[in-house]
């Protein structure tokens, strides 16, 4: 496996004052990658703090120039089974009117992460955890993957972006269908309806979503940021606005010295040998 090692990384741990205090969502760069790591044993249940956590790492990995892609991961058994239910059980309705907001700015903000972001899924994958895989562009689940979006069994929808980014990722049918039974999908439906883009065994998910995102780290960021802005804004809006958001970062790219290198190593050593690093 990859290691988690860098030593820009964030530790898990910091000291304030003389109280120890565990991070519950650390960052940890290597070969270009940022890994994002949920670590609140045993299942990562996203709570208040966990949610602010991946916040501020999902705008320090946007500001940071030796993030060039992203993997996030909850380790080999969990990556997450949703939000900590007896956190949100002691919530009354104006406490989450005011809470909703900075429930959704958090994933938000991993989705919009200009980079390529890559969800390592093992295990559960629930509520706020699916809904947190839904924020990447690219979606590498173990074997022994379950997703789903259970909230209807509590009596709510889903409230991190479920509604919305599942329905624009597998269709409204399909959408409805697990948010209307809250039922679980293996890793082998997930693949065969769109939810997932690969399985493989668990054992290898970190490894391969480390690998995968490490390759495109070497790619031209300029470029892959606005590949991914094409993509997602287009999706937002109708052809016309789309192709015009298209437009302009095509013609703006002829001003990034990637384009030059690009295009100079094609006519001197032919496709596919440039170096963007």
């Amino acid at each position: 496996m990859t290691p988690l090692a860098d030593p820009r990384s964030i530790a898990p741990e910091v000291v304030t004052g003389a109280n120890l205090v565990r991070m519950t969502v650390n960052l940890e760069v290597s070969e270009g990658v940022g890994t994002i790591r949920l670590d609140r044993p045993p299942m990562n249940a996203l709570d208040v703090a966990t949610q602010d956590r991946l916040r501020e790492l999902a705008e320090e990995a946007t500001r940071r120039d030796d993030v060039r892609a992203v993997v996030l991961y909850g380790g080999e058994k969990v990556f997450a089974a949703g939000a900590d239910i007896k956190e949100m059980r002691a919530m009354d309705h104006a406490a989450m009117v005011v809470r909703s907001r900075a429930l959704q700015d958090s994933f938000t903000a991993v989705a919009r992460i200009p980079k390529p972001v890559v969800a390592a899924v093992t295990g559960y994958a629930l509520g706020g955890g699916c809904e947190l895989a839904l924020c990447a562009d690219f979606r590498i689940a173990g074997d022994n993957a379950k997703l789903g979006q259970p909230e209807i069994l509590l009596g709510l929808i889903p409230g991190a972006g479920g509604t919305q980014r599942l329905a624009r990722l597998v269709g409204p049918s399909r959408a409805k269908d697990m948010i209307f039974t809250g039922r679980h999908v293996r890793a082998e439906e997930a693949l065969a309806i769109g939810l997932v883009d690969r399985v493989v065994p668990a054992a290898e998910v970190y490894e391969q979503a480390h690998a995968w995102a490490a390759k495109l780290a070497l790619g031209p960021a300029t470029a892959l940021r606005a590949a991914k802005e094409c993509v997602d804004a287009g999706l937002e809006t109708d052809l016309e606005t789309g192709l015009t958001i298209e437009r302009n970062w095509f013609a703006g790219l002829f001003a990034t010295e990637d384009r030059e290198r690009g295009m100079r190593s094609f006519v001197d050593e032919g496709p596919g040998k440039a170096k963007f690093l």
